[in-house]
C-alpha cells in the first residue's frame, strides 16, 4: 500500500509535533533552542525512528495493516542544515474492524509507559471529529510520537508520526537528506 498522504502533510504534522512535544526536540519552554541528541548519519537516525515506529506498531495489538513509507529528514530550528537533522516517520494504521481502533489506543496508552514513554496529552481534539489525540515523549531516546484515532475517517484509522532529533552528523559529513 503506499502512503495516501502527500510527502508536505507529513512534513507540517511533523512540525505540529515538534512544536507541541518535549521530547527533547525542543527545550521545556517550546522555543527553537534545539537540543542535541547524538551524533549519527541521517540513515542510522532513520533506521533507529522507523525501530520506533514498529515497536508501536507492536503496540497497537490489533490486526490491520499499516501504510508503506520511510522516514525523512527536517532541519532542526536555528541549526546548520548541513550539520544538525531531525527524523520524522509519519504512517497509518488501518484496523481490521473500525471496532479494534478502541482497543488499538487503549493498548497504545497502556503499553507506551512500560517501554520508557510518557504520555503528556490524551483525550479528543478540538476538530469536528473530535479525534482522540495520544501524544508521547521519550526522553530516553529523544523522541516524540503524535497519534490521532481518526474514527470517521473511510476507512477508520490511525495516524501516527514519529520524530527523532536533533542529531548532528559526525565531523566531516553532511546531513543526507530524503
Amino acid at each position: 500500500m503506499t502512503n495516501s498522504r502527500p510527502r508536505t502533510s507529513a512534513l507540517l504534522a511533523s512540525l505540529a509535533l515538534t512544536a507541541v512535544t518535549g521530547c527533547g526536540v525542543t527545550s521545556a519552554e517550546g522555543s527553537d533552542d534545539v537540543r542535541s541528541a547524538s551524533t549519527s548519519t541521517s540513515r542510522d537516525a532513520a533506521a533507529r525512528a522507523q525501530q520506533l515506529s514498529s515497536r508501536l506498531h507492536d503496540l497497537i495489538g490489533v490486526e490491520g495493516k499499516a501504510s508503506d513509507g520511510s522516514p525523512g529528514v527536517q532541519g532542526c530550528a536555528g541549526k546548520d542544515r548541513e550539520k544538525y537533522f531531525k527524523i520524522f516517520h509519519a504512517w497509518s494504521f488501518y484496523p481490521a474492524s473500525a471496532a479494534d481502533l478502541d482497543v488499538a489506543m487503549e493498548n497504545l496508552k497502556e503499553g507506551l509507559p512500560k517501554q520508557g514513554w510518557k504520555i503528556v496529552q490524551y483525550g479528543p481534539d478540538t476538530s469536528a471529529n473530535r479525534n482522540v489525540v495520544l501524544i508521547a515523549d521519550n526522553d530516553g531516546r529523544r523522541a516524540g510520537v503524535h497519534i490521532a484515532q481518526m474514527k470517521k475517517r473511510n476507512p477508520p484509522k490511525l495516524s501516527l508520526t514519529v520524530v527523532a532529533g536533533c542529531y548532528q552528523v559526525p565531523d566531516g559529513q553532511e546531513v543526507e537528506h530524503f
